[in-house]
């Protein structure tokens, strides 16, 4: 091959990149398929169980879930996110289109499974959702090695998000979900992980 030929090639992506957006490309389209599948209509609660478009949703769902955390799991080596993350995806979004929404308050004795139901979901889903991203912001953002590396602060953070989210369906639950409610609870939260920060040192 000459020089000119050499210069005009393309450069090629490594294998191991190629396979990580092939597997988030074929992520994304399950989480589209899934919410569009959703929104639309498609599936509802007076289909049969066996209905061929719940047989559908199913798939696509656990296959949204499983391709975009198991992933995640393997290349940062967060123990536990695969499974959190697709029970609380499988869990919130079976929620959403097969069970009715709550009409009453949440002591209401038939509406508190429910509430109690969408609030462990959607705690699952969050925190499964935050904790790569804290975990890579952490990378950036703490100068001490400890505490760039430590999973154990990125869960807790995670689960923090987690908890702030399943609170705002346990406020809706008793109508006292208001802007000012949450950004109480948010800073109460905020505190805590102050003090963690400041007084819990980091995994080794």
């Amino acid at each position: 091959m000459s020089d000119k030929e050499r210069g005009s090639a393309k450069p090629t992506l490594p294998f191991a990149q190629r396979v990580v957006l092939l597997l988030a490309s074929l992520a994304g389209l399950c989480w589209a398929g899934a919410l569009a599948m959703l929104i639309w209509g498609v599936v509802d609660r007076q289909q049969p169980y066996d209905a061929p478009e719940r047989m559908v949703y199913y798939i696509v769902v656990a296959a949204a879930a499983l391709l975009t955390f198991v992933p995640v799991e393997r290349q940062l080596h967060l123990t536990g996110l695969a499974i959190e993350g697709v029970s609380g995806t499988a869990l919130l979004l079976y929620t959403l289109a097969f069970v009715p929404p709550p009409t009453g308050w949440l002591l209401s004795p038939p509406e508190a499974p429910v509430y109690g139901v969408m609030a462990l979901a959607t705690f699952w889903f969050f925190a499964s959702l935050a904790m790569p991203l804290l975990y890579a912001a952490g990378q950036r953002l703490f100068k001490q090695r400890a505490r760039r590396y430590d999973r154990r602060r990125a869960r807790r953070q995670a689960y923090e998000i987690g908890l702030l989210a399943a609170l705002m369906i346990i406020l809706a639950g008793l109508r006292t979900l208001t802007p000012v409610a949450v950004v109480l609870v948010a800073l109460i939260i905020g505190v805590v992980e102050l003090l963690f920060l400041s007084f819990v040192e980091p995994e080794s």
